[in-house]
């Protein structure tokens, strides 16, 4: 490459490296590109060899360059935006250091501050402490909880009630708001109004309140992977910099300076700037980020190509006619942002209990008001305000997230990261399984399918022979060669003189016999007899073919193509027991997806199929009920946004993780199967803690208001702040007791 430099951005791993040889007619395969080696020197490399993901790492420039030409800003990530499963989104700042800090300062206010208007006596310790100017302390703290660590849950509620979607943060906000409220009440009736008299404060409540909810938050957010930014794993896929073409000069211009009609060059092995039309030159082009399937396209002049895919050995200048908002890319990040913008609607049990319990607590506290009033104003205003305050969901607050926190602890364990706990409660919905083919049914590595040998040769001397040539290339398909020649305890015989011939292949001697493997192309153009119908066979069946030649005579072939993972099979057949209809879609042609669906007993699948077409795809499906969606490329990261739950292979590139609600660690589909077992454990748990939770308050909301009073019975603060504590261990012992069943 000279003194270009390589521009290789993260998400371009996995399919994007997993360049095949050009097998087809129009696809010259070029062993230039695949690093090989001659004895124990190593030969020069080909530009080329950089887009089949022969990248010397150590002497590349991994340089994700200037985001500005995305016109994106993603802020200070120390301040953290979290869906709360209502579908707003809440700004949390920064959850740890909020809680400790409010820990902190909890720890003298409920020292200071009597608890439900009791005095509590430990040992030779008496609470609340007493001291001159002791009172102003508790206003002077409690002030600042409310405030500092309140804040979220005020700037949460306000989000909700502006989406007119009360939940569990306009709940809680209710009740440090009523809290914080009455006790500044009671402070300026006890030291100004009426000193004599005594109204209950309620610090002690505020301060637990606060501090237990962000405990419950913080626990939620760790609880799952610190989400990364799939937009800007997408911008990461275009280089920094462009070669611009002056005249008969070039030169570097950054790429956010780069217009619609400008003249581009592509060296070898780097990525597309922008979208374009090839001007000048030919190159087989990996184009992995649109079709998902790891197969070079022979481009020539006129043809177009995509900002991010890949350059493989020649050199092109192209004609921009889409950059930044027109670009490819450009259209996949809106695919994605507006995926997930109509996700995010999606809301949590926990947050519908809270709206319920909000309207009930409010309905409930009005109309207790009005009921007591007759007894004054005084003793109505205060049994609204305990109403409120008992509705103050402590254990409630701590139920989801408690579970949620088990839960993922256990997938962690088990391979499965979960990502999105919306995801664990959307589970036991799912319908539709909708899967990727490439590197999510199949290893997405080339293995030897089928050697063919002809003019006298047995296929053992064929695949040795091949073996030998290939033996110092590193190449995905040279590795297949390799490993079938182990499988097959073959003799490899030592190559020598191995010499790369650009745009045909590679040739070199063994035994003193000279030997070329070449391309499909290279025997249509030069006339040579072989069984073609054969080739076309298993090249239409999916597989990269290369030939084996001594002088003019073919002696064999290697086809080479993508294998079913092991537990493909079983785990698409245990999808249909549970009820489940799993569904293949694919960017391959329709033959090769046929073929993979047959072997899978798969009878509902999507061949050729583009990013956009995927997202149609899905959003077709989720008319018929809840899909799930599994993939690894960036081709994917759309569709995965879009379904209910996306789930992303471990293995996959960093876009898709990104965008998935679930990662399979171990790359496994089968997991899934664990997965979904594991979603309806924790439903199960889930819902028990609501009751758990949500049954205190349902119990003590009336109480507090009177409906008992008739017969001499008022639920005192003491009583319900025991029961309050008593429901919130019930809550977080039974979390504990969740476990998975493996499928």
């Amino acid at each position: 490459m000279k003194d270009s430099k390589m521009k290789h951005a993260n998400g371009t791993t996995g399919k994007t490296s997993e360049m095949q040889h050009d097998d087809m007619a129009d696809m010259p395969m070029d062993h230039d590109q695949m690093g090989h080696q001659d004895g124990m020197e190593t030969m020069a490399m080909d530009q080329g060899a950089m887009a089949h993901g022969q990248m010397n790492h150590g002497d590349m420039h991994m340089s994700h360059g200037d985001m500005s030409h995305m016109d994106m800003h993603h802020g200070d990530m120390s301040h953290m935006d979290m869906d709360h499963g209502g579908g707003h989104m809440m700004h949390m700042g920064n959850l740890k250091q909020k809680f400790w800090v409010s820990l902190i300062v909890m720890i003298p206010v409920l020292l200071l501050s009597q608890f439900m208007g009791m005095n509590i006596h430990l040992g030779a310790l008496q609470l609340p402490i007493v001291f001159p100017g002791s009172d102003w302390l508790v206003l002077i703290l409690s002030s600042f909880l409310f405030f500092y660590g309140g804040w979220p849950f005020l700037t949460g509620a306000k989000s909700e009630l502006q989406q007119r979607q009360p939940a569990m943060m306009t709940l809680i906000a209710m009740g440090i708001t009523v809290a914080y409220g009455y006790s500044l009440y009671a402070f300026v009736m006890n030291h100004f109004i009426a000193p004599n008299g005594m109204v209950m404060d309620f610090f002690w409540e505020l301060a637990t309140l606060i501090v237990i909810m962000l405990l419950g938050h913080w626990i939620e957010m760790n609880a799952v992977m610190a989400a990364g930014n799939a937009v800007e794993k997408l911008a990461a896929l275009l280089p920094s910099q462009a070669h611009v073409v002056h005249g008969d000069h070039v030169m570097d211009m950054p790429l956010a300076e780069v217009q619609v009609g400008t003249r581009l060059r592509v060296l070898a092995g780097e990525q597309m700037p922008a979208d374009g039309q090839i001007v000048s030159g030919s190159s087989s082009v990996n184009e992995s980020l649109v079709t998902g399937e790891a197969k070079a396209i022979h481009k020539a002049e006129g043809d177009r190509v995509i900002g991010g895919s890949v350059n493989g050995d020649g050199v092109i200048e192209i004609k921009v006619t889409g950059t930044g908002e027109s670009g490819y890319l450009s259209q996949v990040m809106k695919l994605v942002q507006s995926a997930q913008a109509n996700k995010s609607k999606a809301e949590g049990m926990a947050d519908k209990v809270a709206g319920w319990l909000f309207y009930a607590a409010l309905a409930v506290g009005i109309l207790a008001f009005f009921i007591w009033l007759s007894d004054g104003a005084a003793i109505a205003f205060e049994r609204m305000v305990t109403v409120f305050i008992i509705a103050c969901p402590h254990a409630l607050g701590l139920a989801i997230p408690l579970v949620i926190a088990r839960s993922t602890s256990i997938g962690a364990t088990n391979g499965l990261l979960i990502r999105n706990r919306q995801a664990l409660e959307t589970a036991k919905h799912a319908k539709f399984i909708l899967m990727d083919k490439t590197g999510t049914l199949t290893e997405g590595k080339f293995t030897v399918a089928k050697t063919v040998a002809f003019a006298n040769h047995d296929e053992a001397q064929v695949l040795a022979l091949m073996a030998a040539l290939e033996s110092h290339s590193e190449h995905p398909l040279a590795t297949g060669i390799k490993v079938a020649a182990k499988e097959q305890q073959l003799n490899v015989p030592a190559a020598q003189n191995v010499q790369v011939l650009k745009g045909i292949g590679l040739q070199g001697e063994v035994d003193g016999q000279a030997y070329t493997i070449v391309n499909a192309r290279y025997l249509k153009d030069h006339q040579l007899s072989y069984d073609q119908a054969q080739a076309d066979q298993l090249a239409a069946a999916g597989n990269s073919l290369a030939f084996l030649l001594q002088k003019d005579q073919v002696l064999g072939m290697v086809a080479e193509g993508d294998q079913l993972k092991p537990s493909s099979k079983p785990f698409v057949a245990a999808l249909k027991r549970q009820g489940i209809t799993p569904v293949m879609l694919t960017g391959d042609n329709h033959e090769t997806a046929k073929k993979v669906g047959d072997q899978l007993g798969l009878t509902d699948f999507q061949a050729e199929l583009k990013p956009e077409d995927k997202v149609a795809q899905v959003k077709a499906y989720q008319q018929r009920g809840v899909v799930m969606m599994v993939g690894d490329g960036v081709n994917d990261a759309p569709s995965l946004a879009q379904a209910d739950i996306g789930v992303a292979i471990g293995a996959g590139t960093d876009v898709a993780i990104d965008t998935a609600d679930v990662v399979l660690v171990h790359s496994d589909p089968a997991d899934i199967l664990n997965f979904l077992s594991l979603a309806k454990a924790t439903n199960r748990k889930m819902v028990q803690n609501l009751w758990w939770g949500a049954g205190y308050n349902i119990l003590a909301i009336p109480l507090a208001a009177g409906i008992l009073a008739p017969i001499g019975f008022i639920l005192s603060p003491a009583v319900g702040a025991a029961i309050m504590s008593l429901s919130t261990i019930v809550v977080a012992l039974n979390a504990m007791t969740l476990h998975l069943n493996r499928a």
